[in-house]
């Protein structure tokens, strides 16, 4: 523990409350690391703090101690409805995780009370459940705190519950920014009283961090925590004690290699990161069906209201897989983490260093593992020169067997996972395009036949990237997709009702107008209308030879009608001049 303690919590320069110290000893928190050391005392002085430090330094007791401290000092006790610290963190799980520690420590506490406010429950709950127990402590995410200020004709007094404040927290600021909060941060900001103390904690300290120090915080003291011996020296962003390693493999034997390897690696807890939703809702499927004898949980930002209960479901684990997006990939402490691995590599760079930090925490050895397609190799010098972390080169993973004939015997057998694969493949190659580090990542230079064959289609998708192109190489099934039912039998009952709707649609109605594409309405109707005009002289010179009598006829005919309908002749006139022409037309 030499490497990343600062002793025990009695060499503190603060004295801290008995009670904190019984819990402290009760989690088995016997030492300090280096960021609470640092940030508790300057906190519990009344500084504003702006600290960064590697992911998995413990930065939530450098914050959940001085809040307590600090609410235990207040002159005027707390009332049931007085805010007096609030702690802001990008994501649910992040904020789940303080409400547990902090649920740890005002056990103690009874004269305080706390709320989460997250998205994925119910915003009328909340509202109700602040009415009636109040929240002297809230641990919240932006979006809905900027929505619980707003309910203000609900009967919450949100604005005048924070006159109150003592403490805010901003916690993985840097990631805050990155996810687009700025517009909401400002907004629960002017609601906040201008007399307070602020902590500003994050992993990296960007531009936008440092706009949000100048404007949140007054006379911050700035602290960069690096860990003792070579990590300092190197200035390295990931913890010393992770292993970090890269493996090459082509697209058609990426996904082979991935279960190889968990195959291998049964008994460890493993998170295995990759670049989109879609792609996590098929591979994790695949890996459920070919990983077996092990906990596999699946989780991603769309995933509304189960998203709380698999991440507490997997942080109880010993052993299991939690096939995850960049939503697990900040802030987030699972508990003895032994591998992590990207399958896909992250859009952003920082995104890399954050994944691996979901191991390795608070001085524990830990395993981080990315896998690389040939052209990506490049990639490793870039973040050992862009994000001070040098990876090492796996040996080859032994033991692979060829696994994507089964995923597509699951495709022709469940429509539900034709689909998923389908949405995987382009999904991916959109996420491909956004890549943050476009000189290495392009996809021009995407192999599609071998990237199809790895994610195991049974055809290719239609998507602009693959339009007007040809691939002979690629061998699609001799199975009619169309006709893959879906194993739910309510869902093919549904599809089957679908498109006999279509089908009679396509019977009923009139074939559509093809309008010119991409060419202005005026200029489509002055196209109609000459069309029109040529039509109607091509009828005139064909008819020309009509007889000249016939015409006179019919023009004596439409006169009539025209004198009838403006009453101008009576019926019987009419009938008497009608047949008078009649005759005349019809005489020597």
């Amino acid at each position: 523990m030499e490497n990343i303690t600062d002793g025990t919590w009695d060499t503190l320069s603060v004295q801290l409350n008995e009670k904190i110290l019984q819990t402290l000893e009760e989690m088995k928190f016997t030492y300090m690391t280096p960021v609470q050391s640092a940030c508790i005392p300057l906190f519990m002085n009344n500084k504003d703090v702006a600290a960064e430090a590697v992911t998995g330094s413990g930065k939530t007791l450098a914050f959940v101690i001085p809040i307590i401290e600090l609410l235990l000092k207040r002159e005027e006790k707390l009332k049931k409805k007085q805010v007096g610290a609030l702690v802001i963190t990008p994501t649910r799980e992040l904020a789940l995780q303080i409400s547990e520690v902090m649920g740890m420590f005002i056990q103690k506490f009874p004269e305080f009370t706390q709320i989460l406010l997250i998205g994925g429950s119910n915003p009328v709950e909340d509202v109700e459940k602040f009415k009636e127990h109040g929240g002297n402590i809230v641990i919240a995410t932006p979006g809905r705190l900027e929505d619980m200020f707003r309910r203000k004709s609900e009967g919450l007094e949100l604005a005048s519950a924070v006159r109150s404040l003592d403490v805010l927290v901003l916690d993985e600021a840097d990631r805050l920014l990155d996810m687009g909060f700025e517009a909401s941060l400002n907004s629960i900001l002017s609601y906040l009283p201008k007399q307070r103390r602020t902590g500003l904690f994050s992993a990296t300290q960007t531009q936008e961090v440092e706009k949000l120090v100048r404007a949140g915080l007054r006379n911050p003291v700035r602290i960069t925590v690096k860990e003792k011996g070579q990590a300092a020296s190197a200035t390295q962003k990931t913890p010393a004690r992770l292993s970090n390693y890269y493996t090459t493999c082509r697209a058609d034997d990426k996904f082979n290699h991935l279960v190889a390897f968990l195959r291998q690696h049964k008994h460890e807890k493993q998170l295995v990161f990759f670049s989109t939703c879609a792609c996590v809702e098929y591979f994790g499927r695949a890996l459920e069906s070919l990983v077996k004898k092990v906990t596999i949980h699946c989780i991603h930002g769309k995933m509304k209201n189960k998203r709380s209960s698999i991440f507490s479901d997997f942080r109880a684990l010993k052993s299991g897989i939690l096939v995850c997006t960049d939503v697990m990939a900040r802030g987030i402490d699972i508990p003895d983490v032994n591998w992590v691995l990207q399958y896909d590599p992250p859009s952003s760079a920082s995104a890399f260093v954050h994944r691996c930090g979901r191991t390795a925490r608070i001085g524990n050895h830990g395993n981080a593992l990315v896998f690389l397609l040939p052209m990506e190799e490049p990639y490793v010098n870039f973040l050992s020169i862009n994000q001070k972390c040098p990876l090492q080169k796996m040996s080859a993973i032994k033991d692979v067997v060829d696994v994507l004939p089964k995923v597509k015997a699951m495709a022709l057998a469940d429509r539900a996972m034709f689909d998923k694969g389908m949405r995987a493949f382009v999904s991916y190659v959109q996420a491909y395009a956004k890549h943050e580090c476009s000189l290495i990542f392009r996809v021009k230079d995407l192999d599609f036949v071998s990237l199809a064959n790895g994610f195991a289609l049974l055809r290719l998708p239609k998507m602009p990237e693959l339009k007007g192109k040809t691939f002979p190489d690629f061998v699609e099934t001799t199975v009619d997709t169309d006709s893959i039912r879906y194993k739910d039998k309510n869902r093919q009952k549904q599809r089957q009702k679908m498109l006999a709707e279509l089908k009679d649609r396509e019977k009923t109605e009139l074939p559509k107008k093809n309008f010119v594409k991409n060419k202005a309405w005026s200029k489509q109707k002055c196209k109609k209308e000459r069309r029109k005009k040529r039509a109607a002289k091509r009828k005139h010179d064909e008819d020309s030879d009509m007889d000249e009598e016939y015409m006179k006829e019919l023009l004596e005919d439409t006169r009539l009608l025209k004198k009838l309908k403006k009453g101008q002749i009576s019926e019987e006139d009419f009938e008497q001049q009608l047949t008078n022409s009649k005759q005349e037309a019809g005489g020597p």
